[in-house]
Parts: structure tokens; sequence; C-alpha cells
């Protein structure tokens, strides 16, 4: 497995794909990056744009419900890498699914299963396996957990994904008393994009009204224009990643 040998900043993001993830790869796509997308798809146009702006892009293909098996593979990737190469290395977790929209009782158990193994269990699984291998690495290093203020506000007919961004939350709260023990700990960070104008909006607002009591609220926030694009939703994250006190309040929100 060759090694990265440039002198650059390491970036590791899931959910690359599209959305503010795709939004997130194509503002990190610069000469001093080195960029590792984990997506289900891969996107001829990131690798376009990472070739014009001189950038190093490596595109995963993978399942993250089967976030052990993924874990393993980026835990091998980076241990064959060359620290010192690296100025720098970042996590970023923002893959998410949300399930059918319905109350608990009408949820199915697969679906279930589905959006708690890619929006908790494999946010876990890589940051272990990303901390794990770069222990020894002497450069800064962030894990970034994109969350959402469902996890700190219940709603109707959102169980699975509130309690997936909750559970997010915690785990943060947790790593980050962790790595505040070692001598070159990882500052790390539960982060709340806001509300943006991405798929899974137009998913909310197409719900059906039985089902989804709040589903008029979600179509008045794209009435009135209240809605992030992708692109201002991930300048504001990334921002946030590259101030000098990332990680001083374990769980944030881009609007605070």
């Amino acid at each position: 497995m060759m090694a990265v040998m440039t002198h650059t900043h390491l970036t590791i993001l899931t959910g690359a794909s599209r959305g503010m993830g795709l939004a997130m790869a194509e503002q990190l796509l610069q000469p001093d990056r080195t960029l590792l997308c984990i997506s289900r798809h891969a996107n001829p146009a990131l690798a376009t744009l990472a070739e014009a702006q001189g950038a190093t892009l490596i595109q995963w293909t993978e399942d993250l419900a089967q976030g052990a098996a993924v874990s393993r593979q980026l835990e091998a990737w980076l241990l064959a890498q060359e620290s010192a190469g690296f100025a720098s290395a970042t996590l970023i977790n923002n893959a998410g699914v949300i399930p059918r929209i319905a109350p608990l009782s009408h949820s199915d158990a697969d679906d279930l299963a589905q959006a708690l193994r890619v929006g908790l269990e494999a946010p876990m699984q890589l940051s272990a396996a990303f901390l794990r291998a770069t222990g020894h690495w002497s450069v800064m290093r962030k894990v970034l957990n994109i969350s959402s203020g469902l996890g700190r506000r219940p709603m109707a007919s959102q169980a699975a994904y509130c309690a997936a961004k909750a559970g997010m939350d915690h785990f943060t709260r947790c790593l980050a008393l962790d790595e505040a023990l070692k001598p070159n700990g990882a500052k790390v960070c539960a982060l709340a994009p806001g509300v943006i104008d991405t798929d899974m909006q137009v998913q909310l607002r197409s719900a059906d009204d039985a089902l989804f009591p709040d589903r008029k609220g979600f179509s008045g926030l794209h009435q009135g224009g209240q809605l992030s694009s992708p692109v201002d939703a991930a300048r504001s994250v990334l921002a946030v990643l590259a101030r000098a006190d990332f990680g001083q309040n374990p769980v944030a929100d881009v609007r605070d």
C-alpha cells in the first residue's frame, strides 16, 4: 500500500457525494490538502476539481452500515502512512440517513438498524480507528461529528434520527474527556450545522401529515427562505473547524 509522502493536511470525510458533504469536499480540495472521501458512491466531478486544484483526492465507495469493516480498512490505511508527511489530521463524520418518517410503532426494524449503524455506530467505529492509528502522531488531530438540533430536542416520527444524533453528542462528550487525558489528545466536537436545504429536507417536507405532525413547519422554513444552502453551511462548519478554540465546547451549534 503506497504511503502519501507530501506534507499536507489530511482530512477524512464521510458522506461526501452530495449535499453539505459534497460542498465540504469541494471547499477542502486545496493544493495543501489530502482528502479521503468515504461514501456509497464516488463523485467524478470531485476528481476533476481535485486535479484542477492540485489537491490529492482518494474516494472509497463503501457502505457505512458496515462500519466495522470500513473502520478496519481506515485503520490499516492510516497505519501505512508516514505521519511526518502530514501537517494535521482530521476526521469529519458527516454521513447520516433518515429512515421512513413515521411513529416508531410504524417503523421497519431493518430501516431503524440502518439509521443507527450509519448515524451512530459508524462514527464511533471510525473515530476509534482514526484515534488509535494516529495516536503516536505529533501533529494536531481533530474529530468533527456533524450532529443536529434534533439530537437535542425530541420530534415525533423522528425517533431513530434523534436517537442517533443524541448518541453522537454524548459519545463526543465522553471522547473529549478521554482525549483530554492524553499528552497530544485530539480536539473533538459534535456540531449542529443549522437547517440546510438538502435532500433530507425534501424528504421531511414530502412526508405524510398523518404520520409526521411537524411537516408543515419544515415546509414553512423552505417557503420562508430560512434554509441555508449546502455551500454556505459547509463554509460555516469548516470555519468552526478552523478556529483556534475548536473542541473547547464538545457539543456546539454553528448558530451559537
